[in-house]
């Protein structure tokens, strides 16, 4: 028995045929809602005085009252990886974004509030940066193209937030983002458009398992950015801390924990019944 969603299938053949069938509704359905998906990974705020010095955070908790702001240099987002909603997004995904979304906000749990605002403007800096898996505490091999966030945390703007970063609280970040260009790959070569994809990128895919499992997988070529946020407990659990970084001090090499990481998204799930409606209705 296969498995899309809620909806059974006897075979991977006839899942697929109903993929290629319906691609084009499955796709502006994805396209059609604010998706947020987990990363998990985060490298330690850098504490900043008022007279600008840094220092290293210590212990399970820093004297509050002494720093005013900091700096959180934190992955949103990751390339090459498949989800649980069999998306994987690539290198360039964010190109177009972070050129022309001047509006992009670090927030607190996806909430468009003023007072969950962590920070936007001059006080943030989006941007890409290659990793190896390695790098990030992972078992796999490769490279990945991740989102990164360098935000200056105000007290005076969001002291709650400002407190749970300044303590090392913070161990889980979340993107929220629209699809604007993606496609589907399948391993069936009855099938020779997605089977074209299929060749293309699966070599790309970190978890490759997961790909040979499905037999497809859905592949995202852009996205726009809306938001990161800082997330209570995200559903990739594999939250390694990279380092600590100052203004003085380089990560130490050799500390990382290499763990496997279960990725999960938190897209909501595909309405089936309203879908097969509308296909008879045509």
């Amino acid at each position: 028995m296969e498995y899309y969603g809620q909806k059974e299938f006897a075979t991977k053949k006839e899942m697929f045929d109903f993929l290629i069938e319906n691609k084009d509704l499955l796709i502006a359905q994805k396209k059609s809602a604010l998706k947020t998906v987990d990363c998990g990974i985060i490298i330690e705020p850098v504490i900043v005085r008022e007279k600008g010095s840094a220092n290293k955070a210590e212990g399970d908790q820093m004297p509050e009252d002494k720093f005013t702001e900091l700096k959180a240099v934190v992955i949103i987002n990751t390339t090459n990886l498949m989800d649980s909603h069999c998306d994987v997004h690539f290198p360039g995904i964010w190109n177009k974004s972070l050129k022309e979304n001047k509006m992009i906000m670090h927030l607190q749990e996806h909430e468009r509030e003023f007072e969950k605002v962590i920070s936007d403007g001059k006080e943030l800096k989006a941007y890409t940066k290659t990793y190896t898996w390695s790098e990030l505490g992972y078992n796999y091999e490769g490279t990945t193209e991740a989102l990164v966030f360098e935000s200056t945390v105000l007290k005076k703007r969001n002291e709650f937030m400002f407190n749970q970063y300044l303590n090392g609280w913070v161990k889980n970040h979340s993107v929220g983002m629209y699809y604007v260009r993606m496609d589907m790959a399948v391993n069936d070569k009855d099938y020779p458009n997605e089977f074209t994809a299929w060749e293309k990128y699966y070599p790309m895919i970190a978890n490759k398992e997961k790909a040979d499992e499905k037999g497809f997988f859905w592949y995202v070529l852009e996205a726009k950015c809306m938001e990161g946020s800082a997330v209570v407990l995200g559903s990739n659990t594999a939250t390694p801390t990279l380092s600590t970084e100052t203004k003085e001090d380089a990560p130490p090499e050799g500390t990382h924990q290499k763990i496997e990481p279960e990725v999960i998204s938190t897209q909501k799930a595909i309405n089936y019944e309203f879908l097969i409606k509308n296909l008879k209705s045509k």
